[in-house]
């Protein structure tokens, strides 16, 4: 780069300040936060994200050194906003991986929800015992259980129905117009424009650091970890009689 080029000592000063600037309203973002999913936080780490690159490229440029920090993941998860400055819709866009991981505890539950729909009280404890219909596997037993609860409320009572939550990432996009009723019915999930991506929100395991690591060892070694292993345990015979006295 030749000396015309390189910034000015008062450009590189000024983005010094613009670092700061941004870092204290990170800051004021997250000690005001609502929720773990702040949108003003998101905003504010974005913020403070693009100050520190800019710093880095006009001190790297004037006087050949790099800062000792590095805040991932801005532009290598979404190119810059190029959607409507005032949309008029938006679409939300949600995906939840989960594992399977007790069968047996999905079959029941899918079982009691089947059997509370077709038949009667009386017949209720005898309807658990019977394994037909969509409820005797697995892939039948989750198509019964998202069609009767909201997957809100899967996500919060994943482990009630033998699931593991693994990453899930909600993404909010603009648009100029919303569309028509049945136009994207066929093909809903086709590639998303990343600049039309207002906000996105992701859940990782590879997020969690060590201190995380140390909590979950500590309360797997409480009282509820040991129901939860109880649960594990328990096969589809224990299940039923358990959901029938209810």
């Amino acid at each position: 780069m030749s000396d015309a080029a390189q910034p000015t000592a008062a450009e590189v000063r000024a983005a010094a300040e613009a670092v700061k600037t941004a870092l204290d309203r990170h800051l004021a973002a997250v000690e005001r936060r609502s929720g773990e999913d702040d949108p003003a936080v998101y905003e504010a780490f974005n913020e403070l994200a693009a100050a520190a690159e800019v710093y880095d490229e006009l001190l790297y440029d004037r006087h050949d050194e790099v800062t000792p920090f590095e805040i991932p993941g801005t532009d290598d998860s979404l190119p810059p906003y190029a959607g409507p400055d005032e949309p008029h819709a938006v679409s939300v866009l949600i995906r939840r991986d989960y594992t399977v991981a007790v069968p047996q505890r999905l079959l029941a539950q899918a079982r009691r929800v089947e059997a509370a729909e077709t038949t009667g009280a009386a017949d209720y404890a005898a309807a658990l015992g019977e394994a037909a219909g969509p409820a005797a596997t697995v892939p039948g037993a989750l198509g019964i259980l998202f069609g009767e609860y909201e997957p809100d409320e899967i996500a919060s009572r994943h482990k009630e129905f033998g699931l593991e939550e693994g990453d899930s990432t909600l993404w909010v996009t603009a648009t100029e117009d919303a569309a028509d009723p049945g136009e994207w019915l066929e093909t809903p999930f086709e590639p998303v424009d990343p600049q039309s991506v207002v906000c996105r929100f992701d859940v990782s395991a590879v997020f969690d650091d060590e201190t995380d690591d140390d909590d979950d060892d500590d309360e797997d070694d409480g009282p509820a970890a040991g129901l939860d292993d109880a649960l594990d345990t328990l096969d589809e015979d224990d299940l039923e009689p358990l959901d029938a006295e209810r």
